[in-house]
């Protein structure tokens, strides 16, 4: 009974070990892409110009919206309606009319982004091929449409956009930033490389309409993007990655923001945890990599509860096999230094890559959010977002 759970406890580690060790790898093998082959690019099988309709989701408060909506409404692209679902935002308005901007107010209060976005599709005045979900504080890139237009015309049904940091004025919003430069290079950006399917964020997402509609929803409080890929990614040859088409995002720029924000992820990671085993099971059958490596990649805990572990596994091992503690040492060294060198890489701001010395405090404020993931359950926690910014002041910046 012994000898079963040392090989369980060695298993575990192993599992862990390789969830660190990923980022490193991923950065040698794009190392060696970059010096042995040319970029791989896909020709556009049609020329078409689908029909989009762009859902931006609002909660209580439409102030940040209208920057948005401009943002679009500047678009080199034209064929797209902007459906607006200001849910229990009162009698508040955009303060603007045009003819492709669409707002809704449901009578009775949604209280989710999943009933916010089937609120929106009952409403669609025409039958869009092609959806984009967006969240209200975010904005696009004037060439944003157009970009993803190309990609459907390649014959891709689901493209996550790239999401880029609205704003960068704090310690805290650029750490937020770095962890997303680390997340695009090693789930998206590097599994496009691969031909694999990439990882969505909540917000940026854009899919075939028919293909949204086949994802059946069991929950509708929180876990919208968890639900949303484990189901596409298992209807498609590839969930593609476009880094060229840009989606701004704001970013969290206090201590306090960053603990609700991570208590939510943090609560979401072990609420859904099932669709991970579901990706996998699903890729283990049929059989497919590509499902295989994208539900092994969904169990992945968050990065500090990773770090954490490896911790006490370095512990741990020094009193039962000295010889890995060493080899968790190395790791421990090793992770840190693959993600600095990727973000880095990922990164145009200095600032970003200066920030990361301020990582320790990051990693307590998860830790604290960690602690408090109960709350999730209990009440719906909002990230409070307030920067009013138009897309020339971030393109200009």
């Amino acid at each position: 009974m012994l000898n079963i759970l040392f090989y369980i406890w060695m298993a575990f580690q192993l599992i862990v070990a390789s969830y660190l060790l990923q980022p490193l790898l991923l950065l040698l093998l794009h190392g060696c892409i970059k010096l042995f082959r040319s970029s791989k690019q896909i020709a556009a099988t049609v020329s078409h110009d689908h029909s989009f309709a762009v859902v931006i989701t609002a909660h209580k408060n439409l102030q940040l919206v209208p920057p948005l909506v401009d943002s679009l409404l500047k678009q080199t692209y034209n064929n797209y309606t902007v459906y607006v679902v200001a849910d229990n935002c009162g009698d508040s308005d955009l303060g603007m009319e045009h003819v492709k901007v669409k707002l809704l107010k449901p009578e009775t209060p949604l209280n989710a982004k999943i009933r916010s976005i089937d609120y929106a599709i009952q409403h669609f005045e025409t039958p869009h091929e092609v959806m984009v979900i967006l969240d209200a504080d975010n904005l696009v890139h004037p060439l944003y449409l157009e970009t993803l237009n190309r990609y459907f015309n390649k014959g891709y049904e689901a493209v996550q956009t790239n999401m880029l940091a609205k704003n960068n004025d704090t310690v805290y919003a650029q750490l937020d930033a770095a962890g997303n430069y680390f997340s695009n290079f090693i789930d998206r950006r590097m599994r496009m490389e691969l031909g694999l399917s990439a990882n969505i964020w909540g917000l940026g997402i854009a899919l075939k309409t028919s293909l949204y509609q086949q994802v059946v929803y069991n929950n509708f409080f929180g876990g919208f993007d968890k639900k949303i890929q484990a189901d596409i990614v298992k209807l498609i040859p590839q969930l593609a990655y476009a880094e060229d088409a840009i989606v701004y995002d704001e970013k969290i720029d206090d201590g306090n923001a960053l603990e609700t924000q991570r208590t939510r992820w943090i609560n979401a990671y072990f609420k859904y945890f099932k669709y991970g085993w579901d990706v996998l099971s699903t890729g283990l059958r049929r059989p497919s990599f590509n499902l295989v490596f994208f539900g092994y990649n969904l169990l992945r805990p968050p990065l500090f509860l990773q770090v954490l572990m490896a911790l006490v596994f370095c512990l741990t091992d020094y009193w039962l096999v000295p010889a890995l503690s060493w080899g968790w040492l190395g790791i421990l060294v090793a992770f840190p230094l693959s993600f600095m060198a990727i973000v880095a890489l990922m990164s145009e701001d200095s600032r970003t890559v200066k920030a990361l010395f301020y990582l320790p405090v990051f990693f307590f404020r998860q830790l604290k959010a960690f602690l408090h993931m109960g709350k999730a359950n209990k009440a719906f926690l909002q990230t409070q977002n307030n920067k009013i910014v138009y897309i020339e002041e971030v393109m200009n910046k």
